[in-house]
């Protein structure tokens, strides 16, 4: 890691695009990482009590759309970082 900084330091890249770059990756990865655990949850839910699968699978729904809403948030505040 030390090496990777040290490398865009030596380029002219500041590092404040570098962290920029990690922070916008680590937010995808855990967005990602969320969305599937939160569809994972919701199918062994729906397996339990199928009589529940709509109220679920609507919170399901919800609860994805906020996670991408702050992940898309994220990126867009690393991507101005990057562009300033």
């Amino acid at each position: 890691m030390l090496s990777i900084i040290l490398q865009a330091a030596a380029a002219g890249a500041s590092l404040a695009k570098l962290g920029a770059s990690i922070g916008a990756a680590i937010a995808i990865i855990g967005a990602g990482l969320g969305i599937g655990r939160i569809g994972g949850t919701a199918m062994e839910a729906i397996s339990r009590q199928p009589e529940a699968a709509g109220d679920i699978r609507s919170s399901m729904i919800i609860a994805a759309a906020l996670i991408e809403g702050v992940t898309l948030f994220a990126i867009i505040i690393c991507a101005l970082a990057i562009l300033v």
